[in-house]
């Protein structure tokens, strides 16, 4: 009886664990953490999963603590942009309808999947009086405007400007991930006094007691993957994660074509999205050396990400400020050394190179490219390992998974007390 006095926080996200989304895994940690400090904490997802709806979750369950109810008719598939956006429309009505009748509600926390949940936060919040934080993982409807999907004086995009601007007022809270995203932010409408800079964290940290074990940790990492997937003793340049079209993946492509003739490098792609069929088309015209692999479960995370011996990392000089680059905290976190293809003008371009992590390489830079991947194979492991530690010493010191979900929880414990 007493559980159910308890003041309850509610988090609205289309995708959620085990939907492999990384907005969503993000949320299932910062709901796990509320649930342990003792919070009623309920979470409304969509009850298919985002890149591929024929898999379907329960409409109803606990895990970790956490009250999960997932929404019907909330995910048809991400085949086109009406598509997706009957289905955002729906999940959100559905979500906000529950959400104003929710008794014991004391604080909302949104994100951006689907792009306009801010605003539903933003009626719950105005009806029920409760304060909201706004987690601002991407920025709409600016990323369809870069992409040519919109243009930038149309009804719709007006709109949106419009909901985003009441979200930015209304919030309590605004969390963006990185400078240049808060900036942007700031620009629609000012909110710095309410709002905190924060990256996301990895969702695998490898460490040890000290630096040979750390090591050692480091050379194991991936080791079964590799074996599993026969990838031998070549050396694996690794892109893990949403192949979508802000993270342009043709360079790096290219380059692969260029190697092919040498037997010592493989390009492996994980993951889904819509930049994949360049992927596959590459391996349909007769490639090599490319392996494509779907998302690999969270759980095995650190193996997989562990079996690359390089990591890729890339984003469009369009979108600074507008996505983040997330994977980069993975790779990092595994111990191995990134190829950044973006602006050195970006966050990953202010991580890579001045923290001697890795190589940053333009987009369309095939030579280059090319260059900083033959540099890299010909360094002795242990300096690539030692490079690795380098990488594993950043995240432990700025971007720890234990710290940066401490920090956002305590924002919301704040603002609902």
């Amino acid at each position: 009886m007493h559980q159910q006095r308890k003041p309850r926080i509610l988090l609205i996200s289309q995708v959620y664990v085990p939907d492999p989304t990384a907005v969503g895994q993000h949320f299932a940690d910062v709901a796990k953490e509320l649930a342990r400090r003792g919070w009623d904490v309920r979470v409304f997802a969509a009850s298919r999963a985002y890149s591929d709806p024929s898999l379907r979750f329960p409409l109803r369950e606990a895990r970790n603590g956490v009250d999960i109810r997932r929404m019907p008719l909330s995910s048809f598939g991400k085949r086109s942009i009406p598509v997706r956006l009957l289905a955002q429309t729906l999940f959100m009505i559905q979500a906000v309808v529950r959400g104003l009748f929710m008794p014991r509600l004391v604080g909302v926390i949104v994100s951006t999947s689907p792009p306009f949940a801010g605003f539903g936060g933003a009626v719950i919040g105005m009806v029920r009086r409760v304060p909201y934080l706004w987690w601002v993982m991407d920025l709409n409807p600016d990323q369809m405007i870069v992409a040519g999907k919109l243009k930038p004086t149309s009804f719709f995009v007006r709109v949106f400007d419009w909901m985003n601007r009441v979200t930015l007022r209304r919030a309590a809270k605004v969390v963006a991930l990185d400078p240049f995203m808060a900036d942007r932010l700031n620009r629609k409408v000012d909110v710095s006094a309410k709002m905190d800079v924060m990256p996301p964290w990895p969702h695998n940290e490898l460490s040890g007691a000290d630096e040979q074990s750390m090591l050692a940790g480091l050379a194991r990492a991936g080791q079964t993957f590799r074996q599993q997937h026969r990838f031998g003793n070549r050396f694996v340049v690794m892109y893990s994660g949403n192949h979508a079209i802000q993270h342009p993946l043709d360079t790096l492509l290219d380059a692969a074509v260029r190697l092919e003739h040498d037997k010592n490098f493989l390009f492996v792609f994980i993951g889904g999205g819509a930049g994949k069929a360049g992927v596959e088309a590459r391996i349909a015209a007769g490639a090599t050396n490319i392996v494509s692999l779907p998302y690999q479960p969270l759980e095995t995370l650190e193996e997989s990400l562990g079996a690359g011996d390089m990591h890729v990392v890339s984003m469009g000089p369009e979108v600074v400020g507008i996505v983040h680059p997330c994977k980069i905290y993975g790779a990092m976190a595994v111990g191995r050394p990134i190829l950044f293809f973006g602006p050195r003008e970006s966050h990953a371009g202010a991580i890579v190179e001045p923290r001697g992590i890795g190589w940053r390489v333009e987009h369309g830079d095939v030579e280059g490219t090319v260059t900083a991947i033959r540099a890299a194979a010909a360094l002795p492991r242990n300096v690539r390992l030692s490079m690795g530690h380098a990488a594993v010493n950043t995240v432990n010191a700025e971007f720890s998974r234990q710290a940066l979900l401490s920090r956002l929880c305590d924002q919301v414990e704040r603002m609902v007390r």
